[in-house]
């Protein structure tokens, strides 16, 4: 794909009339980077290059739609398809064992997870994936965006991925992430014990016409998994997490103690004490139905 992507780029090229100089210059590019894009060496194209050369060339979109395909080909087979759904799905559910999910990573925290991995090949790889990461983030911000629904393990609060100063930065971005109006983020603390995806990361996909998948991840495997009777099984699995996990106020409120540095202090409410707190907060939302622990849905997540 990213050969074809650089024969389409030279062909529009020739036929504007340009070299490969001003075809840089009009993009705000060295040359030399032009000619590793038509010759598809080097780093892949970033979104914001393939739009600059779409429009610059007049490709009507062509090298925009082209270059998902390009980027998915630094990424293990397993993810791919799930990547192709996960862009087309209007809600997406997950649950992270170990770290926090890509959609709200900070520039710095993808490069310190995605820097490990037996996957991993190259510099070069591990550049196209921060990018094809940080791309799909734009979704988040698009009209079309997805409802995300986040429910992060206590671990991945604790473990300090990057150093001190990158997950400061990335538990600050979770708490502002959070403050989307469609971005729901719940922790299940370690006091709630054993679970059933233990040890991975669970993803449930809602696409257009109402059907789901899923998506579970080890650290060096994934699965995607299409069979109704098996999504309803591990739909059942996430919602239960979602119920054991704190309401997402005090979650937030867990959050930020991390972040200040207070979390060997923090105490996290009892079972009876969250439940006493949710239908607190029911009563005074004026008496929305609550998802998982305390936040207004008033639209149901489809079911199969």
């Amino acid at each position: 794909m990213a050969a074809l992507f650089g024969s389409r780029v030279r062909r529009l090229r020739m036929a504007a009339g340009l070299t490969q100089a001003e075809l840089g210059a009009k993009t705000h590019v060295v040359s030399t980077r032009i000619t590793q894009i038509e010759r598809a060496s080097g780093a892949k194209p970033t979104l914001e290059l393939a739009q600059a050369l779409d429009a610059v060339l007049g490709a009507d979109n062509l090298l925009v739609d082209m270059w998902p395909y390009v980027y998915r080909e630094a990424f293990p087979d397993w993810s791919r398809a799930f990547m192709a759904y996960a862009a087309r799905a209007v809600s997406i559910s997950e649950y992270a064992a170990q770290v926090v999910p890509g959609l709200l990573q900070t520039e710095d925290y993808a490069r310190a997870v995605l820097s490990v991995g037996l996957s991993l090949k190259s510099e070069e790889q591990l550049e196209e994936r921060i990018a094809a990461r940080l791309a799909r983030q734009e979704r988040l911000a698009s009209r079309d965006r997805p409802e995300l629904w986040a429910v992060l393990d206590e671990a991945v609060l604790r473990r300090p991925v990057g150093g001190e100063a990158v997950m400061r930065a990335q538990l600050a971005q979770l708490l502002e992430a959070a403050t989307e109006r469609r971005i729901t983020v719940q922790v299940l603390p370690f006091d709630q014990g054993e679970h059933d995806v233990m040890g991975g990361s669970l993803t449930l996909l809602t696409l257009p016409d109402g059907s789901e998948v899923a998506y579970t991840e080890g650290a060096h495997f994934g699965q995607l998994i299409e069979e109704p009777s098996d999504v309803r099984r591990l739909t059942v699995t996430y919602d239960r997490l979602r119920a054991a996990a704190l309401p997402p106020l005090m979650s937030l409120d867990m959050i930020r103690s991390v972040l200040e540095g207070n979390h060997r202090g923090a105490s996290v409410p009892s079972r009876a004490e969250r439940h006493r707190l949710a239908k607190k907060q029911l009563q005074q939302s004026g008496g929305w139905q609550l998802r998982g622990g305390g936040r207004r849905d008033p639209r149901r997540r489809p079911r199969p």
